[in-house]
């Protein structure tokens, strides 16, 4: 079988449309036989990468940015075929491409083509929360929030988009009551946000969980709790270094499993994408090694 290419054109504000042709060169000059899907709605990027993987489709590309790579994970594994989900090859065609900038893969498309023909992978694990996965970041509280103010937003482009939605959803002050229970730990009390990583860099700009490890078979979160718009803004800066950390009012925790309880309800988000806009009961547990990525 050739390799299914899942396109997201929307990805990098409807760049990754402009850019495909590019894609498709880089794919052609590195030897690969490829078909292309395109998503027009969401899911759609879920549902291909089921169907690719019950034809058993080998690699399954995602073109796109953070949120594409998302859908096809997901997808991979609600198909379930296998024990460990992929090859799983990255076409980065998104704003931040938070994925690739942590793992190290190239950002140049014919340098990406390359890797995925070379055919070397290297496992990295899955975060499951609820009913789906995620490979590199999830959130309730302020995080998700703020994911929702930048998909709101059309003035501002690429990582500044980030920044300016999180100061506009910081002015708000918004903070949760939260109960949450971990291997070896437990908080209950008021929160700001609650931030899980399999890895480091999130939102192009953001080292949320500066102590992540997609490869060491746990989950790292962090929560904390800042009153005041000024205690949140002055932790923001930090937040682009991983130095918040330090701060006392901000808790890093190694685990391999987190309950979460929220009062009041709380968006979700994956890897950028929102899977809930009113979640109140969310666990999280790690799937060590499970995703295959071509690397």
């Amino acid at each position: 079988m050739p390799a299914r290419v899942i396109l997201n054109p929307y990805s990098g504000r409807w760049k990754a449309r402009q850019r495909w042709p590019e894609a498709a060169d880089a794919l052609h000059a590195a030897g690969i036989e490829f078909d292309m899907v395109e998503m027009s709605r969401p899911n759609d990027g879920i549902a291909y990468a089921v169907q690719a993987a019950q034809a058993g489709c080998t690699p399954i590309i995602a073109a796109g940015g953070d949120g594409a790579i998302s859908e096809v994970v997901n997808g991979l594994y609600k198909a379930n075929t296998q024990e460990t989900l992929g090859p799983l090859g990255v076409l980065p065609l998104g704003t931040a491409n938070d994925l690739a900038v942590n793992l190290g893969l190239p950002l140049d498309l014919n340098r990406a083509a390359q890797v995925i023909a070379a055919g070397n992978t290297r496992r990295i694990d899955l975060i499951q929360v609820n009913e789906w996965v995620f490979d590199n970041n999830s959130g309730v509280g302020l995080e998700p929030m703020v994911t929702i103010e930048n998909i709101r937003m059309v003035r501002f482009k690429g990582v500044v988009r980030y920044l300016v939605a999180a100061l506009r959803v910081i002015w708000r002050k918004p903070y949760w009551q939260v109960r949450l229970a971990w291997d070896d730990g437990s908080y209950e009390g008021p929160a700001s946000l609650v931030s899980v990583g399999n890895c480091v860099i999130t939102g192009g700009l953001f080292h949320m969980t500066p102590a992540a490890d997609p490869t060491d078979g746990r989950l790292t979160f962090i929560h904390g709790y800042a009153p005041g718009r000024l205690r949140l803004l002055g932790l923001l800066p930090k937040t682009f270094n991983g130095t918040h950390v330090n701060d006392p009012a901000i808790h890093q925790v190694h685990t391999t499993r987190l309950e979460v309880e929220l009062d009041p309800a709380s968006p979700i988000q994956l890897d950028g994408e929102i899977r809930s806009e009113a979640l109140t009961h969310a666990v999280y547990q790690v799937l060590p090694g499970k995703l295959e990525i071509l690397s």
